[in-house]
């Protein structure tokens, strides 16, 4: 049984120290001292069909014929789903045929009741049995509920453990002492009922990204656990770091842990620590059922000064080190407990500039932030495969941050951004509950403060973890702020702390010095260089998109019934925002204007590619030369919850467009771009190094591809810069839609930059005094780029060589921007495809799309991470790209490669 190895393995580990804790370093252990998952076994029931009591469904042998089978963590409709109780609900409307959904559509079900008729208005009853083995007997047996939504009895053994009134709130972390109740050396049961939050809870909204689930996430959705212990419990260890800036010669390190005597007796004992080779102890004397704050600081313990710390960078910044804090408390000879925690060596700061926008450094080095805003499966659905390729797409993107509005993950979410350097930052949630503070009643702020001191206690652990934010839409009210700010200095919370993703003022904090002035409709690419009261590339903005990205054809056939996919229905409507975001229509006629009336599915799909790729490239381009004006812009949003027409640089079926391949090329470490607002040409530098003799060419052509423009020059780009080469001049005689084309050779002659763009001679003109509050802002007139309608068709020809397992060449250039980087690689065993692509013909083939299938009738390989998409081919010219896939996706079929684009043949071979 796995739970008698695991907790023999407990045991053994507690013997062994017993006889070498004065001489050895302990055996690493897991968070809650080796704590067990309780994953599998679960059965799910509406309490409305169960007549019994939580005291004859916690006993042993309950018959339970009848509930739904399914694994934790899963909330109760999640639950349903799996046992195909509904139609899946992410296929066109099916959503709305599940009972309760009643709710308007667009509108946001955590500000109104559960339905009456919502199988979900009831409690619903979580149970498992599990055994404990005999080895548990003496110990402090605990159960460990790390996210409940909302309100919990707990039973364990036919005994009630824990209330409604004492277990209550989503973003909670409960530890229960349930020694007594448990039976060692035999089997137990579990029994959990859960209530489902309600209007005036502090519960978990979707906003208006997706449809609220039916449910409101009602359940289990975080892990629950049963780990042992002594009389003494080590709970909550951390290492605060700090650097005598701007040397990185020593880092200090002060470590902290509480202790949790559960017994009813004091107990004297030694607590010890090891970073490595350093080890530091102290003697504590506990109270009974008494808990205390121990801290090893460096004055105290001079070898917590740590001389050439391997400190934790950011991605592209340098490496992501880690090590392990290692704790144990000794009473009487015995080990009672023992921790484990990784920690990272970084100091984050923020500060002020002349404008009162706020610049973030890490240990001393400023960082323009550039990111985009994360969120789970709408159904809160663990996948660990799916997180892996979602961390890749971020760095792959070149992206080095994500925005966590309120969805505080597992463990695993947080480990991954420490291993990959990306940024995390994290707050709660707006326009439910969380913010409607004048609401709040006792219990209200009760469980705020303790929903954010578990949270930092956990958070302030991972490096990756940058700033936290006590709100989103606004700050929190001077009585709620100072509870918020008193916390986060209890619990040491070192890093920057903004009152709200909004630029508004804050009683305690004073301006945030930052804004959330939008966009989330669609805007221009010159909106992003213009706008600068506005969403513009000014300050940091913590949420803001050129609007609705629209899923290749691929995608909207597995959204869509066949009769629904054309033209735009409700259906489509149904799967764009809610509230001021329920359809795309601002976004269609922008198209319609500036590309031409959408002729078809297809032709509408390839106009909105090319407004994707346009609006993302130029948003990212914006704030990457205007930084440190600019000191950070957040994409809202990474990816969806459930299948959308909007807010994503890739589709929920993990499938990257011309989005993200523009957000991809913009944000380049070295790169060469265009700027629409004065027409220069701008090379943008995010290494931490300079680059001499960088060639840049430059040439524009006409819309028949004559060339009209061309000009060489030689530059050297400092580190972290933004240098403009020189402006185009006025060229007389364009065609109303142009190209521009910049390389960018380094002084070996290779090319590390390459960037294209279709341009118009008329020119976008918004319309500011009309800006539709954080929406958007309208045009008065459109550009034109009607003639790309004509361009000529093209067949492309290529080659592919199929490699089964390979390193990825992807992330090219290490931190110091010569060194192979490959460490984005999340999965061991990859393969790869190189495809080498030939435009025979006379005319541009534009927009092309390389896709790799399961063969040749066989469905697209995703996730997938190419070098470069999305791209031009002139007349005879010839590119080399390389796409690579995990080997499992690819299946035993070896894969091939399909070509399409705006003008190219569809074929594959």
């Amino acid at each position: 049984m796995i739970f008698q190895c695991v907790f023999l393995r407990n045991f053994y580990i507690f013997s062994l120290l017993v006889l070498t804790a004065a001489a050895q370093r302990p055996l690493a252990a897991q968070t809650h001292s080796d704590a067990v998952l309780l994953k599998s076994g679960w059965v799910l029931q509406s309490s409305s069909k169960v007549q019994e009591t939580g005291h004859a469904i916690s006993l042993t042998g309950f018959q339970h014929a009848g509930w739904y089978p399914l694994s934790a963590p899963g909330t109760v409709f999640a639950g349903l789903i799996e046992n195909k109780v509904y139609p899946d609900p992410y296929f066109g409307m099916n959503l709305r045929k599940i009972p309760g959904v009643t709710y308007p559509i667009g509108g946001l079900f955590s500000n109104l009741p559960m339905p009456a008729d919502s199988p979900f208005r009831v409690s619903w009853w979580y149970r498992t049995e599990f055994p404990l083995t005999a080895l548990a007997q003496g110990k402090r047996v605990w159960l460990h509920l790390d996210g409940v939504n909302y309100r919990a009895n707990i039973w364990l053994n036919g005994e009630k453990i824990a209330s409604a009134q004492q277990i209550a709130g989503a973003m909670r972390m409960y530890e229960l002492d349930v020694t007594v109740a448990a039976h060692p050396g035999g089997a137990n049961a579990l029994a959990i009922e859960i209530f489902p939050p309600q209007v005036n809870d502090l519960g978990i909204t979707f906003v208006d990204w997706n449809p609220g689930p039916p449910d409101k996430s009602m359940g289990l959705w975080r892990d629950v656990s049963i780990s042992l212990s002594g009389p003494v419990a080590v709970r909550h260890p951390h290492v605060l770091t700090k650097l005598d800036l701007p040397s990185l010669d020593v880092a200090h390190l002060t470590v902290t842990a509480e202790l949790r005597n559960a017994s009813n007796r004091a107990v004297q004992g030694t607590l010890r620590g090891w970073v490595e080779g350093v080890r530091f102890e102290q003697e504590v004397a506990l109270e009974p059922l008494a808990e205390k704050t121990v801290s090893f600081t460096p004055a105290q313990f001079p070898q917590l000064n740590l001389a050439h710390p391997r400190l934790w960078w950011p991605y592209r910044m340098g490496d992501q080190n880690l090590y392990d804090l290692e704790l144990t408390f000794e009473s009487g000879g015995e080990i009672s407990d023992l921790q484990v925690l990784p920690f990272g060596i970084d100091q984050f700061t923020s500060e002020m500039d002349s404008h009162h926008n706020l610049v973030f450094s890490v240990n001393g080095k400023r960082i323009l932030i550039r990111g985009a805003a994360w969120t789970p499966d709408m159904l809160l659905r663990r996948d660990s495969a799916r997180l892996d390729a979602d961390f890749r797409y971020v760095r792959e993107m070149n992206l080095n941050a994500i925005r966590l509005e309120g969805k505080l993950g597992n463990e695993d979410f947080f480990a991954r951004a420490d291993r990959a350097g990306i940024l995390l930052m994290p707050g709660w949630c707006c326009c439910d509950h969380w913010e409607q503070w004048k609401k709040w009643n006792p219990e209200s702020k009760e469980i705020a403060a303790a929903s954010l001191a578990d949270q930092i206690r956990r958070l302030r652990n991972h490096p990756s973890v940058f700033v936290w934010l006590n709100g989103s839409d606004g700050p929190p009210p001077a009585d709620i702020e100072q509870m918020y700010l008193g916390i986060l200095k209890k619990y040491d919370w070192t890093r920057p702390v903004i009152s709200s993703a909004s630029q508004e003022k804050a009683k305690f904090s004073g301006p945030s010095g930052v804004k959330m002035t939008g966009p989330y409709d669609y805007v221009p690419p010159l909106y992003w260089y213009e706008g600068l009261q506005q969403g513009g590339a000014r300050g940091f903005n913590t949420e803001t998109s050129p609007g609705p990205a629209i899923p290749p054809v691929e995608s909207l056939h597995k959204m869509f019934p066949a009769e629904k996919l054309w033209p735009p229905n409700e259906m489509w409507a149904f799967h764009a925002g809610g509230e001021r975001f329920k359809d795309t229509q601002r976004f269609n006629n922008a198209l319609a204007q500036r590309y031409g009336p959408a002729r078809g599915l297809a032709d509408y799909v390839w106009k909105s590619e090319a407004m994707a790729y346009e609006g993302e490239r130029a948003m990212f381009e914006a704030y990457g030369r205007n930084k440190y004006e600019a000191t950070g812009v957040i994409q809202w949003m990474l990816n969806n919850a459930w299948p959308s027409l909007i807010w994503h640089l890739y589709d929920y079926f993990m499938r990257p467009a011309a989005g993200y391949f523009g957000t991809r090329k913009a944000c380049e470490p070295l790169h060469a771009q265009y700027s629409y607002d004065d027409g220069s040409v701008v090379v943008v530098n995010d290494y931490p190094r300079g680059f001499e003799n960088l060639k840049l060419r430059v040439k524009v052509y006409d819309l028949n591809l004559k060339e009209v423009f061309s000009r060489e020059t030689t530059l050297a780009s400092p580190a972290d810069s933004s240098l403009r080469a020189f402006v185009l001049p006025a060229i007389p005689g364009l065609t109303t839609t142009y190209f521009l084309r910049l390389n960018l050779d380094d002084a070996a002659g290779k090319t590390v930059s390459r960037n294209f763009y279709w341009l118009s001679t008329k020119a976008d003109v918004l319309d500011y005094r009309k800006t539709f509050d954080t929406v958007y802002t309208p045009e008065k007139s459109f550009g034109d780029f009607t003639a790309l309608q004509k361009l000529t068709p093209v067949k492309l020809t290529w080659t592919s060589k199929f490699t089964p397992d390979s390193a990825s060449a992807a992330n090219a250039m290490a931190a110091d921007g010569s060194a192979p980087d490959n460490s984005a690689n999340t999965s061991a065993h990859e393969s790869a495809t190189d495809v080498r692509i030939t435009n025979p013909s006379a005319s541009i083939a534009f927009l092309v799309r390389l896709k790799v299938t399961r063969g040749k009738d066989g469905e697209e390989i995703l996730p997938v991470w190419w070098d470069d998409n999305y791209f031009e081919l002139f007349p005879g010219e010839t590119r080399e790209i390389r796409v690579s896939y995990r080997a499992s996706d690819a299946g035993t079929v070896e894969p091939v490669v399909a070509v399409d684009g705006w003008n190219v043949s569809a074929e594959t071979h």
